[in-house]
């Protein structure tokens, strides 16, 4: 399945910018969603803050920015050592 292009924090403030007073249609057109895609989101997030949505959708950064980096290395690239630990991150 291909990724969202916004994030949870995106998706959670237009949520909350329709549940403010802004139309539907209006939040859609600004952030260049349809109104289907608008719905779905508030299907997955509506009534949720950004830390609900960490906590029960945890995305694994972590582990995709490490296999990057190491790619980096692999390449050629020099990378300080330091990026390629996850716990400085």
């Amino acid at each position: 399945m291909r990724p969202s292009r916004f994030t949870e924090e995106q998706i959670i403030g237009m949520l909350k910018e329709q549940e403010a007073g802004a139309a539907t249609a209006d939040v859609c057109r600004k952030h260049g969603i349809s109104s289907a895609t608008f719905y779905k989101f508030k299907a997955k997030y509506g009534g949720m803050d950004v830390s609900d949505a960490r906590r029960l959708f945890p995305i694994n950064r972590t582990g995709h920015d490490a296999r990057f980096l190491t790619g980096l290395t692999t390449s050629g690239s020099t990378v300080p050592t330091s990026l390629l630990d996850p716990a400085t991150w």
